[in-house]
């Protein structure tokens, strides 16, 4: 009885080992077969990789140092209140936003630059370049989401889109993670949700303010708001 189970394991182990020598083999056809298309796929691999790489720390990398010392000019300006100056021409050969938004689009400056082009085109009264380029400008932090919003709240607001104006203003007030860019975002809200009769919604607002961020400049201006719409 031992020896026929002894034999049935050994017949088992046989078929086993069978199978491995013939997948083994199997394996090795396939790869003579198709090593030519095997090897193109893997060159293919490392050429793609090796080319994000150098796109982003080869060619990105350094156009984003470039972009950032240039831009300098124009943020003078823009500190200034020389908006227009600030777009087009800051000065001392140095290229405006708009300059900077064209060549070096794909950089963190260039992304920058649409913010700053589209605060520049809202305070010179030209809402429609200025929703344009602030809905291009991508935040990378949690301070500038809710600003975003809020300029495109005010653009909106300006050229008489009240619909998209108030979603922009929510959009502010849910955006980022930054206690004083959410509590001025909840405080323009508020205050618009009020400039449109929708008293109810303003009260909630305000007392969410009031209540968050209790202590702040903004929340102390929520108070009187919410005496108002009581």
């Amino acid at each position: 009885m031992a020896r026929r189970k002894k034999k049935k394991e050994e017949k088992q182990e046989d078929e086993v080992l069978f199978n491995v020598v013939e997948t083994t083999e199997k394996a090795g056809d396939f790869f003579e077969r198709n090593k030519n298309l095997i090897i193109a796929a893997v060159v293919g691999l490392f050429v793609i990789v090796g080319g994000i790489l150098w796109y982003i720390y080869g060619y990105q990398g350094p156009r984003q140092i470039e972009a950032s010392e240039l831009m300098y000019q124009a943020q003078n300006r823009f500190s200034q209140d020389s908006f227009a100056l600030a777009l087009e021409n800051p000065g001392g050969d140095a290229p405006g936003f708009l300059q900077i938004v064209e060549d070096y689009s794909g950089t963190k400056a260039g992304n920058l630059a649409n913010y700053y082009a589209g605060i520049c085109y809202l305070n010179l009264g030209k809402y429609d370049a200025a929703i344009s380029y602030l809905k291009d400008y991508s935040p990378a932090d949690n301070i500038t989401p809710a600003h975003k919003h809020m300029a495109l709240g005010d653009a909106y607001s300006e050229s008489g889109d009240n619909s998209s104006a108030m979603s922009s203003y929510k959009k502010a007030a849910a955006a980022g993670t930054n206690e004083y860019s959410n509590s001025l975002a909840l405080l323009r809200l508020g205050q618009f949700q009020m400039a449109q009769g929708a008293d109810g919604d303003a009260k909630s607002t305000f007392q969410k303010l009031a209540d968050k961020y209790k202590g702040s400049q903004e929340a102390d201006i929520a108070e009187k708001y919410l005496l108002r719409v009581n």
